[in-house]
């Protein structure tokens, strides 16, 4: 009877260890591709296989794109904000000169103040679920700052392409597909 006791227990000890690895192993493969970073993305349009490249979010909420207007030769600053819907609020612009392509007055929903040769276009309450970038072939600045990083967008992404830019979260899959930006 001893015999059979330790054999039935062997065979109980064997099965568990069998269910714990197959469950370790559903544990690890749904970690791999369950949506759980964060990120900014910027996803190639007009591609069959786009490419995403994407910036690792922390707990900041704001970020600013940061241009060289092609004719004024000015910075513009466009501020933003993360909601927790991933939705990107824009909060306001900057900038010094006003005619072609910057707006000289608000519009319904908007403020406009002028301080210190400065505009500020503020938005009451503008949501975006995404937009759209263009990456010009041009030698002028874009970057987008996040925390205490500028990400120089003319560098690490290629110009003449347009991208997605989204914030989404990523799986662990999808970030090792993707590129990710060094921002220095």
């Amino acid at each position: 009877m001893r015999i059979a006791s330790g054999s039935f227990s062997y065979k109980v000890g064997h099965y568990m260890k069998k269910k714990l690895l197959v469950l370790f192993i559903f544990i690890c493969i749904s970690f791999y591709f369950t949506p759980l970073w964060s990120v900014f993305t910027f996803t190639e349009t007009r591609s069959e296989k786009p490419s995403i490249h994407y910036i690792s979010m922390n707990a900041e909420k704001e970020f600013q794109f940061i241009f060289t207007h092609t004719i004024h030769l000015t910075d513009v600053i466009e501020s933003y904000k993360v909601l927790d819907s991933e939705e990107i609020l824009l909060i306001s612009m900057q900038y010094t000169d006003v005619a072609i392509g910057m707006p000289g007055y608000a519009e319904e929903g908007q403020t406009l103040e002028y301080e210190n040769g400065v505009y500020t276009l503020r938005y009451d309450e503008s949501i975006l679920p995404n937009f759209t970038l263009h990456i010009g072939d041009v030698n002028y600045g874009l970057s987008l700052k996040y925390g205490e990083k500028n990400f120089n967008l003319k560098k690490e992404l290629v110009r003449g392409k347009s991208y997605l830019f989204e914030v989404k979260k990523l799986s662990l899959y999808q970030k090792m597909k993707g590129v990710k930006l060094n921002g220095r």
